[in-house]
Order: C-alpha cells, then structure tokens, then sequence
C-alpha cells in the first residue's frame, strides 16, 4: 500500500477551493448561495476523534506487544489495515471537502457584514481546520501502521 503524500492533499485542497470558490460565484450570480451546514464541522470532528483514538490503541498495542508485556493483545493486520485504509481515504475525502468549504468560505469573507454570510463563513472556517485535523490523525495513523523497513538490500526477499 502506497503512503499518502502531502503534496496530493494539498493539491485536492487547493483544486476543490478554486472550483468552489468559482461556483460560488456563479452560484450568487444566479440566485442564492448553499448553505454550509452546521453538521460539516462536527462531523469531520467525529471522524478525526475516530481516526486518533484507532491511532493511540494501535500504537500502544504494538509498543506492549514490542516489550514483550505479559497479557499484552496483539495488532490483527487486517484490522490494521483496514484501519489504514479508512484512515487514507479519510484524508482525501476531507481535503476535497475542506478545500470545497475553504473556497465557499474565501467567497464569503466579501459578505461579512451580513450576519446570515458572517455565520455561513465561520462554519466554513471551522470545516476547513476539522479537515485539517482529519487530514493530521490520517497521517499519524499512516504512520503508526506503517512497517519497519528492510534490511534486505538486493531485493531476493519475497512481499
């Protein structure tokens, strides 16, 4: 399985906050804008929490099962690697919905006068930093299930 790379997600961030931003233009041209939901930020919290927590039993587990604890459970690989995959498609998820928000809530800092906008642009705000934090615990969690390298260097091992 191939490691997340910061510059995909950011540039999903990016992509997704242009577009965004133009449809929301568009959008306000033609009539009114979306709304952004109070649930986005929450949600993505939800998820990020989620991602962490797996993060922390993994990592801790594998520390007892390192230092040889008696009692101590071991790491299934296929619940390791389906939390890797969660975790990963997590990250591309959210970076696709925080740049969406970013550039939703870029388009709103026009209307901050506005109190209905102003609040619409804070709950942009906090979509993008709870991706963000997504984004974060997929990468520690990439991390901590990540395996050891080998020292083999000629490549005659099998996968």
């Amino acid at each position: 399985m191939k490691q997340l790379r910061i510059r995909t997600l950011a540039g999903l961030f990016v992509v997704a906050g242009i577009l965004s931003w133009a449809g929301a233009r568009l959008w306000n041209s033609i009539g009114t804008l979306p709304r952004v939901p109070l649930a986005a930020p929450i949600v993505l919290a939800v998820i990020a929490a989620v991602l962490l927590a797996t993060a922390l039993s993994i990592r801790a587990r594998l520390r007892a099962q390192r230092e040889r604890r008696p009692g101590a459970k071991g790491v299934d690989p296929m619940m390791a690697a389906r939390a890797l995959v969660f975790g990963q498609a997590s990250a591309l998820v959210a970076a696709l919905v925080a740049g969406m928000y970013g550039g939703t809530g870029a388009f709103l800092l026009e209307f901050l006068d506005v109190p209905a906008r102003r609040d619409q642009a804070i709950y942009a705000g906090f979509s993008v930093l709870a991706g963000i934090a997504v984004i974060a615990a997929a990468l520690f969690l990439e991390r901590v299930c990540k395996l050891p390298e080998d020292d083999d260097t000629e490549g005659t091992a099998t996968a």
